[in-house]
């Protein structure tokens, strides 16, 4: 039996963060009827790049059952009542006030439902002045700061990732568990509010740390570590990328002396502590980049691990595909087999949970049968 077995999860969802935490209801066992429009998430058309389908829908919508149903239509918004009255969890992320004027606030739904727990994921929120904005990812890595400590002194660059939505979804994902046990517990429902804002700038929390009581603003160190030395990017002599850490005053010694072949350079005066290496980042690195050259990125890594230095090779997608590490899974779509990698989540030893991927309005039919009135 699944970890949420018997667990119903509907969705109003669209894109990213919603639909990452309803996969991974999903993935632990949960039934998840994804509401679309006619036309679909809008997460199908982004691109068509995995045999036909798009790589953000696949990897997100794993397991759903996929139902077209026109919410602003009486009929079908009959279905979604009945439906809802038998959910655990209800979950969207629509505009600003659409589901109230759809009378699917969590007022309106706890009448029907009081077991009901409903997550609403916004971009900054219900209340406040920007609570009507439109929030995607990269808008709410600039408006957080986020960017502003990505990228390199020259200019800040987009995390490449959709990190406000992931962090959002995660967060979700963590807090409707939570109100499952609390329901265990009491038997009540719960309403859940995440927006991407308050996600992301909560994991902001060191650079707005050292801006509110240091008053100094985390620099753009590109490759680098902006407040610790060495701990970056550096180049082999074959031109490939090796990246590694020192973190404390031991491993700063074993460096110089087993890496660098010089055991005076961990006590000199400029780079002493770790602030002072901060401090003379460009002097240190000339030394650092000077002995990495004799090495190709091979034997550089074979170097630093003979002498138990955090390192790792800076990889390009292609390297992922097939590094040693990576799990993956076969799944399921209309448009034939995929192979995915696979949650980073292991649960005894269990293999990775293969999914199908849900074509539009795939589920429809049944469960409009299930659901509607007799």
């Amino acid at each position: 039996m699944s970890d949420l077995d018997g667990i119903l999860v509907v969705t109003l969802e669209q894109a990213v963060a919603a639909p990452y935490a309803s996969n991974l209801l999903a993935e632990a066992g949960a039934r998840v009827i994804k509401i679309e429009r006619a036309e679909g998430d809008f997460a199908r058309n982004y691109d068509h790049v995995v045999n036909g389908e798009s790589a953000y829908f696949v990897w997100l919508n794993r397991g759903k059952e996929s139902v077209c149903l026109d919410v602003k239509n009486e009929t079908d918004r009959k279905i979604l009542f009945n439906i809802l009255k038998e959910a655990d969890v209800f979950i969207q992320n629509l505009r600003a006030g659409a589901v109230a004027s759809l009378r699917l606030d969590y007022d309106s739904l706890k009448e029907i439902n009081p077991q009901l727990i409903m997550c609403s994921i916004s971009g900054y929120g219900e209340e406040g002045p920007f609570a009507k904005m439109k929030a995607y990812d990269l808008l709410v890595q600039a408006e957080s700061g986020l960017s502003s400590v990505t990228g390199t002194a020259e200019g800040p660059a987009r995390v490449g990732i959709s990190l406000c939505d992931i962090s959002t979804g995660m967060t979700a994902y963590g807090a409707i568990l939570r109100a499952l046990i609390k329901r265990g517990k009491t038997n009540a429902g719960t309403y859940i509010k995440v927006s991407l804002f308050s996600v992301i700038t909560d994991w902001m929390n060191v650079p707005l740390l050292h801006k509110a009581y240091g008053g100094v603003d985390t620099p753009r160190a590109g490759m680098n570590h902006a407040t610790i030395a060495p701990y970056g990017m550096y180049p082999a002599g074959d031109g490939k990328g090796v990246v590694f850490s020192i973190q404390n005053e031991r491993e700063w010694k074993v460096f110089c002396n087993g890496v660098l072949g010089d055991e005076t350079i961990a006590v000199d005066e400029r780079f002493i502590s770790v602030s002072k290496r901060v401090e003379n980042r460009t002097a240190l690195d000339e030394i650092i980049i000077g002995v990495f050259s004799n090495y190709d990125q091979q034997g550089l890594m074979d170097l630093l691990l003979n002498n138990s230095i955090a390192c790792g090779r800076l990889n390009l997608p292609g390297d992922v595909l097939t590094h040693p590490q990576r799990r993956s899974v076969t799944v399921d779509s209309p448009h034939g087999t995929i192979d995915l990698t696979a949650s980073g989540v292991v649960t005894d030893n269990d293999p990775p949970v293969s999914l199908p991927v849900p074509a539009l309005g795939e589920h429809t039919e049944q469960v409009k049968a299930e659901f509607g009135d007799s």
